[in-house]
Order: structure tokens, then C-alpha cells, then sequence
């Protein structure tokens, strides 16, 4: 019989947590002032060079530059793009869009990831709607990252609160992450899955919580230039993540500039099973 193993799940201690923490008010600052110069007309290119300065102005690296032949600091994903776009000064946003920047930094080696889905100008309700979707099933998934809970706990999160809000497609192939001296380690962090499955959490441990939703099918499909990634049948998609440590107090949001108090707080009040589903071909 062979015996499964899982994964080796990096362990941190408070200081290197403290380290990764660093790193992640730094991604919190870069992805703000990115998405406040979301607008008609502005290319992702550009997007991409005001998140680069807030990162070298902080004095952390970009995690993405370079990384596997990536020539950006940000990821920009439009529309129908899912995750993994390349900036470029060529693609102008445009009213009615969609934009996911996707955005890592580095703090004395240790790294952190976020990524936002943000509106260019008013968006059809629909995209309000998956976007909202998607937001609320990172924080029910980042809720379920605490010590004693299995991985699955996590996955299964996320895709509850989503089932819960209509007929979503919850992208596969595509996952969440480990996270700590890589930016991409073990575990991967699926969304979907069953309750109580995959490796007990630990305080120490660190994951990067991304759910990618679409409207249509979660088929995806990977473009020539190696990186980007749009949805089979051309429906929009909205993408959220945040670096979670897991704690002896709780998970501890290492993304959000106040360490998750807010969106974990509304969580509590928000059970994935009342979120009243939306009517198909709404």
C-alpha cells in the first residue's frame, strides 16, 4: 500500500510573520493607489508603473518582475481575463470594465500577495454582483483559516459562500497558495472542496486565499503569451486574494491595512446559506 503524504507546510515564527506583515501593508498600499487611478482611458501599463513606484518607494521588491520571465509588477486582467495579464501601455481602459490588478512584494525575503477586482466607472449589475461575489467568499474563506481546521475547511468556504450568492462558474484549474520565503509554495489552496479534508492548519503556517469567479463557465484558457488567462466562452470574471497568517488568535490578514478586523467582523454576521441566490439571467 502506498502511503499518502501531504504537502510540508512552511511553519513562520512571530518575527518572520512580523516580516511577511511588512510585506503586506506594502502590497495593501501599492493595490490602493492602483485602483484609485482605475479610470477611461488609463492603460494598465500605467497602472503598473504606480504600483511599482509605491513598492520601491517603500523600499520592498516586486515579487512578480522577473518571476518565471514575468515583465510586470502587477498582474491586469480585463474582462474576460481571469489572472496573469500583462500590462500594457496598448490596452486603455474603458468605461464599463472590469480590472483585476494582482500585485506581490517582498520585505527582507519574505513575501506577500494580494489582488482586487476593481469597476471602471459604472459597470452593468451583474458585474457588481460577481464582483461582490467573489469579495465575500475570500473573507468567508480567510474566516475559516484558523488553527485545528483542515485545508478543505478553507476551500469549502469560499465555494459555499459562492454557490450561496447564483449560478457562478468557480474556476479549477487555477489556485491559491502557500506563501512565505516563495511566493508560491505548498499547500495549494483550492476553491472547492469538502469540509475537514487536507492538512491540519497550524498557527505559523501562511496561506494566499485567491477565489477566481466567473459569470459563465470556469473553463479557461491560456493565451500565446504564456500568461494570460481568459475564460473559454468570453465571460468576465472578477478575482480577490489576501496573505492570511494562521494565529493562535485567529487568522491575521496580512494584505488589509487593518489586519482583517473589518471583513472577518462581517463575516460573522453573513452565513453563506442567507445570501439569497441571484435569479438566472439577471
Amino acid at each position: 500500500m502506498r502511503v499518502r503524504r501531504e504537502p510540508a507546510i512552511q511553519i513562520k515564527t512571530a518575527a518572520q510573520l512580523a516580516a511577511m506583515a511588512e510585506a503586506g501593508q506594502v502590497v495593501a498600499s501599492a493595490l490602493k493607489a492602483a485602483a484609485a487611478a482605475v479610470a477611461p482611458g488609463v492603460s494598465t501599463a500605467e497602472l503598473d508603473a504606480i504600483a511599482a513606484r509605491e513598492i520601491r518607494a517603500a523600499g520592498a521588491t516586486p515579487s512578480f518582475l522577473g518571476y518565471h520571465g514575468f515583465p510586470a509588477t502587477i498582474c491586469a486582467s480585463v474582462n474576460d481575463e481571469i489572472v496573469h495579464g500583462i500590462p500594457r501601455e496598448g490596452r486603455r481602459l474603458r468605461a464599463g470594465d472590469v480590472v483585476s490588478i494582482d500585485c506581490g512584494a517582498v520585505v527582507d525575503g519574505w513575501h506577500a500577495d494580494a489582488a482586487l477586482t476593481v469597476p471602471v466607472g459604472t459597470v452593468r449589475a451583474e458585474l457588481g454582483r460577481l464582483t461582490a461575489t467573489c469579495e465575500r467568499a475570500l473573507w468567508h474563506g480567510l474566516a475559516a483559516a484558523r488553527p485545528g481546521a483542515r485545508l478543505g475547511d478553507i476551500s469549502h468556504a469560499v465555494e459555499s459562500s459562492i454557490a450561496a450568492a447564483g449560478p457562478y462558474g468557480v474556476v479549477e484549474e487555477y489556485t491559491g497558495h502557500g506563501i512565505g520565503t516563495a511566493m508560491h509554495m505548498d499547500p495549494p489552496v483550492p476553491n472547492y472542496g469538502r469540509p475537514g479534508r487536507g492538512p491540519r492548519l497550524r498557527a505559523g503556517m501562511a496561506l494566499a486565499i485567491e477565489p477566481m469567479v466567473v459569470l459563465g463557465s470556469p473553463e479557461t484558457i491560456l493565451l500565446d503569451d504564456g500568461w494570460t488567462v481568459i475564460t473559454a466562452d468570453g465571460s468576465w470574471a472578477a478575482h480577490f486574494e489576501h496573505t492570511v497568517a494562521i494565529t493562535a488568535d485567529g487568522p491575521w490578514v496580512l494584505t488589509a491595512a487593518d489586519g482583517g478586523q473589518a471583513g472577518l467582523g462581517d463575516t460573522r454576521h453573513s452565513d453563506p446559506a442567507s445570501v439569497p441566490p441571484t435569479p438566472a439571467g439577471s
